[in-house]
């Protein structure tokens, strides 16, 4: 974990690399809670049986259910202090190269690509990356943007 003081230091810390995060596996119950949260049931990742015959060997998580993982790999990395609130902003790029199987472990590194002020405070953009263990190819490459607005701003908005 690294922990700045204030987005000031956030900002001058832009091409550092962090991580790599704990390993956390993927769980079933984590896929099928998945599937019903988006009505996304397709078989490759919640029928068991099915999928043992399917072309991943097993069910593979939602790319959707890797990526939402970003924010816990990303706030398990950095921390920024004295700020009202940092909150996820978008994306500029996504990529899913390669599924992830139930059971897997997955982790993140991110890198610090840019942070920019704007009228809303600090737009930082991340270049992050989940990792399957054992595995060459990632889960899925993404630049996620996070605003951070400082405490200081908050209060005389």
């Amino acid at each position: 974990m690294r922990t700045f003081a204030n987005v000031h230091e956030l900002k001058a810390a832009v091409g550092e690399t962090f991580g790599p995060t704990e390993w956390r596996t993927v769980t079933q119950e984590q896929v099928n809670l998945f599937a019903d949260a988006t009505d996304d049931h397709q078989w490759i990742h919640v029928d068991v049986d099915r999928a043992k015959e399917g072309p991943f060997g097993g069910t593979i998580a939602h790319g959707y259910l890797t990526l939402s993982l970003l924010p816990t790999f990303m706030f398990s990395m950095v921390h920024v202090d004295n700020i009202a609130m940092a909150v996820n902003f978008g994306l500029n790029k996504v990529r899913f190269p390669r599924p992830v199987p139930v059971g897997a472990r997955v982790r993140a590194v991110g890198e610090l690509a840019d942070v920019k002020g704007t009228p809303a405070g600090y737009l930082a953009t991340l270049k992050m990356t989940i990792e399957i263990e054992g595995e060459k190819r990632a889960a899925c490459v993404a630049e996620p943007l996070y605003l951070y607005v400082p405490a200081d701003q908050a209060a005389s908005a």
